[in-house]
């Protein structure tokens, strides 16, 4: 991955997370940061190189999860889509709590992390800085929030991408001439 000088990265952890170790070990990994800082784009890569290790893993955006599980359950195939998303060694979650979850998806999201609990590994890509999950969950208002907190968050790896010069911050985007703004 390339480490650009506008974010300051761990370099022996990324390292350390190529060879996959932590999918062996089960363990999660949070990525953290703000829109278009290369979370997806990290997230990603550490998929691909635990496809080139023969791992099974599936990339799948949270909303596209919920809405997919929410109809399932609707169609009668709703453990055969719990099982798509529980079976794979690595799952990759984006936009993990974007949007504050209804109670019955937080169902859905505790049904999915019991079942890969200490058997795989997920990473998460969040805008929120992991402290901030239990308010997106409902807080105290949730009985399932800490629940579901509890099922990820022990031995889990974590990076949060910032920029080392925030007035100077460029997404990714932005760098590698992606941002759909800048082509008008």
């Amino acid at each position: 991955m390339d480490n650009t000088p506008e974010s300051s990265l761990n370099r022996s952890l990324i390292e350390r997370l190529a060879t996959c170790e932590y999918i062996t070990e089960h363990r999660n990994l949070f990525i953290t940061g703000a829109t278009g800082s290369g979370k997806t784009y990290m997230a990603c890569a550490f998929g691909m190189e635990a496809c080139k290790q023969r791992y099974k893993t599936k990339y799948v955006r949270l909303p596209d999860m919920l809405l997919e599980l929410d109809l399932a359950r609707t169609d009668g195939c709703y453990k055969k889509i719990q099982a798509k998303y529980a079976n794979p060694v690595l799952l990759i979650i984006d936009e993990w709590l974007l949007l504050k979850p209804t109670e019955a998806e937080q169902h859905d999201i505790l049904e999915l992390l019991h079942r890969r609990r200490k058997k795989s590994s997920t990473i998460f890509c969040s805008q929120y800085h992991p402290s901030g999950w239990y308010d997106q969950l409902g807080g105290d208002d949730s009985p399932l929030a800490e629940a579901i907190l509890d099922r990820i968050k022990h031995d889990a790896y974590k990076i949060n991408i910032v920029p080392t010069d925030p007035s100077n911050y460029r997404s990714m985007r932005e760098v590698y001439g992606m941002d759909p703004a800048l082509s008008e």
